[in-house]
């Protein structure tokens, strides 16, 4: 597989990610923890069968247990942290701390052996993030508040657990990715685990719940950790760091066609940035 394809393939991530808003929204109100387990049930079960399908089972029994821990530390890491921070910090400053993974990434990504980062990375990173923000912040922010800082902690310790678990999966580049079904498991068991700890279990109501849970399940927290593994060990991952802003630009005007957001002139200028920052992000990977 040539660098380029394994990046459009790890691109494939961010178009699922990007439908992320709208099933969480139609899968109300079954809370966090219960809707990670059922996600992470779906996704691990079907890369299960995928890896007995392609005869990969058994490469599953020689992977180290070291490399079991920690992708299910990012997976679960990540996705605890993110419910966390917007439970007790304002959403829109807590998603903007989150969504400093792909700049991370695309930062993080030149300490990697064969890696160089170019001044096109930064200054595509940043464009990039500035789009994101006008996004997330709704064109402007109410500003950071002490008593929310704890919040603000969390999210930046999720932008890190997904940026860190994405840059070091590069160093894992002869670990299958079948093994993301192994991840997918575990991490479905410590969410129902915690779900019953701590939560009150209110189920998917009616059609549009259950379709919408299944649906995350099968794409947004299922495929996407698939294909998202195959981008980041085999493909560029300083060009999918940047254009992984391209999800909660993509995700907004899903919002928008379904007629739960409304159009703007934030949301024109951030895909200006966005697309911006993509663009000079490639072309500094394609000159060197």
């Amino acid at each position: 597989m040539s660098k380029m394809s394994a990046t459009a393939i790890g691109f494939v991530a961010v178009l699922l990610w990007s439908l992320l808003a709208l099933f969480t929204v139609g899968s109300a109100p079954t809370p966090p923890l219960l809707l990670n387990a059922i996600c992470f049930t779906i996704g691990g079960t079907l890369g299960l069968i995928w890896a007995m399908a392609s005869g990969g089972l058994g490469q599953l029994r020689q992977i180290a247990w070291t490399t079991y821990l920690f992708g299910s530390i990012g997976l679960f890491g990540y996705h605890a942290l993110y419910f966390s921070a917007l439970r007790i910090a304002p959403a829109a400053e807590a998603g903007l701390i989150a969504y400093l993974w792909p700049l991370l990434i695309v930062l993080l990504s030149g300490l990697l052996p064969g890696e160089h980062l170019k001044l096109g990375h930064l200054i595509g990173a940043c464009l990039g993030f500035a789009g994101a923000a006008v996004i997330i912040t709704g064109g402007g922010s109410a500003g950071f508040q002490v008593q929310h800082l704890p919040g603000y902690g969390l999210a930046l310790l999720c932008a890190l657990t997904w940026s860190g678990y994405s840059v070091l999966s590069r160093r894992l580049g002869d670990v299958p990715t079948s093994s993301v079904a192994v991840f997918c498991v575990i991490t479905a068991i410590a969410s129902w685990t915690l779900h019953f700890a701590v939560e009150e279990t209110t189920w998917p109501v009616g059609a549009r719940g259950w379709t919408s849970t299944l649906a995350l399940g099968l794409g947004p927290v299922g495929l996407a950790f698939y294909v998202w593994d195959i981008g980041v060990k085999r493909g560029d991952i300083q060009i999918l760091g940047t254009a992984s802003y391209a999800a909660p630009l993509l995700s907004t005007l899903v919002l928008v066609l379904a007629g739960i957001a409304a159009p703007s002139w934030g949301l024109a200028i951030a895909a200006l940035l966005v697309t911006g920052g993509a663009v000079i992000a490639a072309r500094a990977s394609l000159k060197a």
